[in-house]
């Protein structure tokens, strides 16, 4: 007999990662109805490992059992890098880790897609007129 497949009920996590800190948080599909979240800054003490993979891990894992206990069980991923015209448009180290975790405790994973923004034509840059001096 053919084992029993569980019906999946999608919600979506969206990861901020920046070099300060990792956002964990998870809506429903639309995205309007936020099921859980949790940051780096929520499981460590100290300011200077908020970004640190070992606390994107930590974050990821609580805000996914909280979705599992509230019946998600799969999950599109959206990471997110500070981006527009001053901040950097690569992630944060917590990034990756943050996606092994959600996958580890039990999460089926669908797409995975980056939803930095990306400027079309900028406001000024900061430095001045002759630039940044070094």
């Amino acid at each position: 007999m053919k084992k029993q497949e569980k019906k999946l009920r999608w919600g979506v996590a969206h990861i901020y990662s920046s070099y300060n800190n990792t956002v964990v948080h998870i809506t429903d599909i639309t995205g309007s109805e936020t099921i859980s979240k949790c940051s780096g800054g929520m499981v460590v003490k100290a300011d200077r490992l908020e970004a640190s993979p070992t606390a994107a891990m930590q974050a990821a894992k609580i805000a996914a059992e909280a979705a599992m206990e509230k019946g998600i069980n799969a999950i599109h991923i959206r990471v997110r890098a500070p981006g527009g015209h001053n901040g950097p448009s690569n992630t944060g180290p917590g990034c990756q880790a943050a996606i092994r975790a959600l996958a580890r405790v039990g999460l089926k994973i669908g797409t995975i897609e980056d939803v930095t923004t990306i400027p079309h034509d900028r406001c000024r840059k900061k430095g001045g007129k002759r630039g940044r001096r070094v």
